[in-house]
């Protein structure tokens, strides 16, 4: 046997073959396909504890300011004392509003999510230190006081 004849009969492959390509695109869309929304949900639960650190901080000064003033604010929450501001708080995601209740013996204070992945969630708090949230993943929620964070058990 010459060398040519040994080179004709062995047969060398190289790259690979059309199915063996097609299995691996479907192996990396299954993995797509369980991967991007894992990851979408991870961003958002990421950014939610903006929300609850910022009401939880605003919670404390307005304790302060009511140990000082006997009351929550007169025309407005602390009457500007206090910054509602959210990236004063570090709140980025999130809008922080504030309602004076009880003639200013009382107050509930919103977290709205405004940008990236916090965008359809809203938390409250309130003087009494009342948890709740009334929109989750952009559905509305009822009979939960507490904040939720990942699914829909307190």
């Amino acid at each position: 046997m010459n060398k040519l004849q040994f080179s004709s009969r062995s047969t060398l492959q190289q790259g690979f073959t059309l199915v063996e390509l097609l299995i691996v695109v479907a192996i990396i869309g299954i993995l797509a396909a369980v991967a991007i929304p894992s990851y979408k949900d991870y961003l958002r639960r990421s950014q939610l504890p903006e929300a609850t650190s910022a009401l939880a901080t605003l919670r404390i000064r307005f304790e302060q300011y009511y140990q000082d003033n006997r009351n929550f604010g007169t025309t407005s929450c602390t009457n500007g004392a206090v910054a509602l501001s959210g990236t004063a708080l570090g709140a980025t995601k999130f809008t922080i509003s504030c309602e004076l209740t009880d003639s200013g013996q009382g107050y509930a204070l919103t977290a709205t999510g405004s940008s990236g992945q916090a965008v359809g969630h809203v938390f409250t708090l309130n003087q009494s230190n009342a948890q709740s949230t009334t929109k989750f993943k952009g559905e509305d929620v009822s009979g939960k006081s507490c904040w939720l964070l990942k699914g829909d058990e307190c």
